[in-house]
């Protein structure tokens, strides 16, 4: 299955950082999709519309019209590619941060041109408001969250030593740009791996499988940014959740703030545990 392809080749790239192959993967499994999604002579007609079989879109678009597939892991395709050609290791020097940013910006935006200009569909989108409340427990959720990221996250960046993976930060200056980081990096995960990639392999699969795709991609560009040692067992996990939860509310504003909940306790613990005078208002911190 060529998405299946799309997502492997983020793993090599970003988890396995085998950088030829993943990108000699990637290429294979568009050029699969674009075959794939050739009409053969017999069914193939002057007026090309909705397949027969197009249903719906899960946000009330129409559904995807023949050729789409390719189109729609074209679009995956060229924000991983340009992700991939810059280092996303964790580091808050002024030439990094500035190339990071660069390309997270583009990986979101070309996407997104490509979808209105080139193909001329609406088939990535931001919807802020979902277009109802948010129940009881979804409030709830987003107190759990961040007790949550409390209890956990201390242990595991000190316990597994994975908070080195970020830079020991030493003047006021590399703080505000850690902070600003975290958050941007945060929000720029919910725009490209939910909005983009999983919203755009919705339109192909079933919830389920479009999630599991997308957190592939999503769990391997956090192994690259530092979320290793045992950190995918927190990272995917979070990654279905976002994805399901997206699926649920329709809502960019509700996973969002969820991230940014979490990301604000990352940013306290990263910092304590490099310097442990500092945010020391964690239970779970293992002795060191």
């Amino acid at each position: 299955m060529p998405a299946a392809g799309v997502s492997l080749s983020a793993f090599l790239l970003f988890g396995a950082h085998v950088r030829p192959l993943g990108w000699v993967v990637l290429a294979a499994s568009l050029v699969a999709a674009w075959l794939l999604d050739r009409p053969s002579t017999r069914d193939a007609a002057p007026n090309v519309g909705p397949a027969p079989d197009s249903t719906p879109a899960p946000d009330g678009e129409p559904g995807p019209a023949r050729g789409d597939h390719a189109k729609d892991l074209l679009l995956i395709g060229l924000g991983i590619s340009i992700v991939s050609t810059t280092s996303m290791a964790a580091d808050v020097s002024w030439p990094r941060f500035v190339a990071i940013g660069t390309a997270l910006v583009l990986a979101v935006t070309v996407p997104f041109v490509v979808d209105r200009v080139v193909f001329r569909r609406r088939a990535i989108r931001f919807p802020w408001r979902g277009g109802r409340a948010w129940p009881r427990a979804e409030r709830a959720y987003l107190v759990a969250v961040p007790l949550l990221g409390w209890l956990i996250l201390p242990w595991y960046f000190i316990s597994s030593g994975a908070y080195e993976n970020w830079p020991h930060i030493t003047d006021g200056s590399e703080l505000a740009r850690f902070f600003v980081g975290v958050n941007a990096v945060g929000t720029w995960d919910e725009l490209f791996f939910i909005c983009t990639c999983f919203a755009l392999l919705r339109r192909h699969f079933p919830v389920w499988l479009a999630n599991l795709l997308q957190a592939v991609i999503f769990t391997s560009f956090l192994w690259e940014l530092g979320y290793r040692e045992w950190g995918p067992l927190l990272t995917a996990p979070f990654a279905l959740l976002q994805g399901a939860i997206f699926a649920r509310t329709g809502s960019l504003t509700y996973v969002l703030i969820v991230h940014l909940l979490f990301d604000a306790v990352v940013f306290l613990a990263i910092v304590h545990a490099h310097n442990p005078d500092m945010f020391a208002i964690f239970l779970t911190t293992p002795g060191r």
